[in-house]
């Protein structure tokens, strides 16, 4: 069951999933190609920098993004569930994102990413985009997740700040990936001001990269 609500920029709608109601805020494309799902990480939102950047300019490109927040969010939970809940949710809200019949994007930051990188295969994903891949836990490099991430097996695209503690770009293992770093970001893409890269610079290598990265998939 799916509930929609209309405002004059977005779509927001509720999906019941077996880990409870999701929601998904669209950002239409006027002739789409191409949907873009992304989800939040373990401790924030679909409100983050990265996310909102790419809603407001992927639509431009022939990409409607879906915004997507998982039910322990809408939920008001402040912690996340176990990873298997994570990808029931995602599972459940795959078939709202397919509707359309275009390829679906598979996608999300850091935690996000996990999930799709997880689930990729199994639900027929067109291609991935993993926004912080936290390929390990900060300080714990030993405790790798490299194996989500190589194991994705569609085209994945790997956005990575050059300063994230979950993993810096130059400790990212050989792939058939493709990554670009964010020059000084961290987790949350965010750069110090003594950077020679502004914030605005800063998402829209990640916007660009994007946009480059979905214009040359099939």
């Amino acid at each position: 069951m799916t509930h929609v609500t209309k405002t004059a920029r977005t779509t927001t709608e509720t999906v019941e999933t077996e880990a409870g109601t999701a929601r998904i805020t669209w950002h239409q494309a006027k002739k789409a190609r191409l949907v873009l799902a992304v989800s939040h990480g373990a401790g924030g939102g679909i409100e983050a920098r990265d996310l909102t950047a790419l809603a407001e300019v992927l639509p431009a490109h022939g990409v409607t993004v879906a915004r997507v927040e998982q039910p322990w969010r809408v939920a008001g939970k402040k912690l996340a569930p176990a990873p298997k809940t994570l990808d029931a949710g995602w599972r459940g809200i795959w078939p709202a994102l397919a509707k359309s019949g275009l390829p679906v994007i598979s996608g999300g930051r850091s935690a996000g990413a996990r999930v799709a990188c997880r689930t990729a295969t199994g639900l027929g994903a067109h291609a991935v985009l993993a926004l912080s891949f936290p390929l390990h836990p900060p300080g714990k490099p030993e405790k790798s997740r490299a194996d989500e991430l190589l194991g994705s097996g569609v085209p994945t695209l790997v956005v990575q700040g050059g300063n994230d503690p979950f993993g810096k770009p130059a400790e990212f293992p050989e792939g058939t990936y493709a990554l670009v770093e964010i020059p000084y970001g961290d987790h949350g893409f965010a750069v110090p001001k003594r950077a020679d890269i502004s914030q605005d610079a800063a998402v829209a290598v990640i916007t660009d990269a994007v946009v480059e990265w979905t214009g040359s998939l099939g």
